[in-house]
């Protein structure tokens, strides 16, 4: 990533709804947000954010990991289309594929996830249930380099969100996806304009002044 001002190729992987998938692309309906989507990818067929991409006039592509003997060679298949389409940064939203160690170093500090939880706690799946469960006050959502292991990147940006004495795990996620529909754009955007290297295992974030309901890691 470079910090000149110029859009740059994303593709955005998604298995489900993709609303995180709308609210990176609406962003970029902006001329000076500094990426452009190249390319939206399910590996599921029936994904309902593939009908909203091509709504709003996305390039989508179908990839079943179901048509494929294995993780690796999905992979290359998910790796040719998305290098034929140009895309320099990878954006996961709601992808719920687990991805093998030559796929995730290929994308290196280029591949990023959102997690609905303030990690590193409630890793992995059934997120609400278990913030619910625990009687924690105050839970969010986490935007994060992909690593190999899962949900465990380095951090980017976080957002704060209150949990109610009357919540469900409804209501909750409900109040959380609002918080990853701002957060998730904004942390694209230091990606991409240089502002949020990773030095010694840690995001450094340069020049950022976040809202705040937005938490950085200490620097």
């Amino acid at each position: 990533m470079t910090g000149q001002q110029k859009h740059i190729p994303t593709g955005i992987l998604i298995s489900g709804r993709g609303s995180n998938m709308a609210a990176l692309a609406k962003a970029t309906f902006d001329s000076t947000y500094p990426a452009k989507i190249a390319l939206v990818v399910s590996d599921r067929p029936d994904a309902s954010g593939l009908e909203w991409a091509k709504t709003h006039g996305l390039t989508t592509q179908v990839i079943d990991h179901k048509g494929y003997v294995s993780r690796e060679s999905f992979e290359e298949a998910l790796t040719t289309t998305l290098e034929d389409a140009g895309v320099e940064i990878l954006c996961n939203a709601g992808f719920m594929r687990l991805l093998t160690t030559s796929f995730v170093n290929r994308w290196h500090d280029r591949h990023l996830n959102i997690h609905p939880s303030l990690l590193p706690s409630f890793r992995g799946l059934h997120v609400h249930e278990r913030v619910l469960k625990t009687g924690v006050c105050l839970t969010g959502c986490t935007v994060h380099y992909v690593r190999t292991e899962m949900d465990a990147g380095p951090i980017i940006a976080q957002a704060a969100v209150p949990v109610s004495p009357d919540d469900t795990s409804d209501s909750l996620a409900a109040r959380v996806l609002k918080a990853e529909h701002k957060i998730y754009p904004l942390a694209l955007k230091l990606v991409i304009e240089g502002r949020a290297p990773v030095i010694d295992g840690r995001v450094q974030l340069h020049d950022v002044t976040l809202p705040p309901t937005f938490l950085t890691v200490p620097q």
